[in-house]
């Protein structure tokens, strides 16, 4: 691990690859390991731009991802894209297709892009997206883009690992209404309207108008400065607008710097990921430990058949897991 940890530190791709890799994995040795490799880097105290983008599927993340990307290495920033790809309810598997569609960029020497599956983990992101994220920022990326599922209104989770929060928009979306439904709308730093571009442009622009009004209904938050969240037209296709809409997302994260948000927002995310990593290691018990597996089986039966109560029989397994103590 000492090794693998200065090769990340040293900006080495292949380690960074292999790091991630550990951490995703569920096996017991490797989530040792990986818990290690962490310890050992988060005292590089290295610190990225984490921006999450958000969308609906087909609204254009991955061609957005691939023209912003390419205009921040362009400046000669160091990118990294963890891209979040669904798996299937049926097979497991994913086709993890993003980097194949991110052509140019994965050719950028300075840009670096991982796929990851979902793996079933609902919010849009992966379950370990927010280690791997530490692990890019140990390698000294400058940005870290992560790229969600195709979500709807509720899968807000990737708000909980970023600094800024990016939600993109198709033309003609639908009416102002849309803008003051809360949910993943309310969570948004700034909406970006892509396709702007064509046949699509009137379109485009009538829609930032209608969220542009929408947001300034939405009750103000402690983190924003005056005129945030906003509205802005793109154009991935065109690579219209992006550098506007980088230069507003610095503006945002240096003004939340010198107010004392970034810092807070940062600590109130890691006391998050702390109490679902708790949920998460009391939830793989009920599989891991055989007697509570088989005892949690019984209960269901009986609960199927009619026997017992679905409260009841939760109640009983709550029961047993603390009389069980820890492992």
């Amino acid at each position: 691990m000492t090794d693998l940890a200065d090769k990340i530190l040293a900006g080495d791709r292949r380690s960074l690859a292999r790091g991630i890799t550990m951490v995703e994995s569920a096996r017991a040795d490797h989530r040792a390991q990986a818990t290690a490799l962490l310890d050992r880097l988060a005292g590089a105290g290295r610190q990225a731009l984490r921006i999450g983008l958000s969308g609906t599927p087909g609204v254009g993340k991955s061609t957005f991802i691939e023209s912003f990307g390419m205009m921040l290495t362009a400046q000669g920033l160091r990118v990294a894209v963890l891209a979040v790809d669904p798996s299937s309810a049926r097979s497991g598997g994913s086709i993890l297709g993003d980097k194949t569609r991110m052509e140019r960029l994965s050719r950028d020497p300075n840009a670096f892009i991982r796929p990851s599956p979902s793996q079933a983990h609902l919010g849009g992101v992966a379950r370990r997206t927010r280690e791997a994220v530490a692990l890019c920022e140990a390698a000294g990326f400058d940005v870290v883009l992560i790229e969600t599922v195709g979500v709807g209104q509720s899968e807000t989770l990737v708000a909980e690992m970023t600094d800024l929060f990016i939600l993109l928009m198709a033309p003609a979306g639908g009416d102002e209404l849309q803008g003051v439904k809360r949910g993943i709308m309310e969570m948004a730093d700034m909406i970006l309207v892509n396709k702007a571009d064509g046949d699509l442009k009137p379109a485009a622009m009538r829609t930032v108008a209608d969220y542009a009004g929408a947001l300034r209904l939405l009750r103000k938050r402690a983190q924003d400065p005056e005129g945030f969240p906003k509205a802005l037209p793109v154009s991935a296709l065109e690579e219209q607008g992006l550098i506007k809409a980088w230069d507003e997302m610095k503006m945002l994260a240096d003004w939340r710097r010198e107010h004392g948000h970034f810092t807070s927002r940062r600590a109130a995310q890691a006391r998050h990921w702390f109490e679902t990593e708790v949920r998460e290691g009391l939830l793989a018990r009920l599989h891991n430990d055989p007697a509570i597996r088989g005892r949690m089986g019984d209960l269901g039966a009986a609960v199927a058949a009619g026997e017992v109560a679905p409260a009841a029989a939760a109640t009983e397994m709550l029961r047993l897991l603390g009389a069980a103590g820890p492992e």
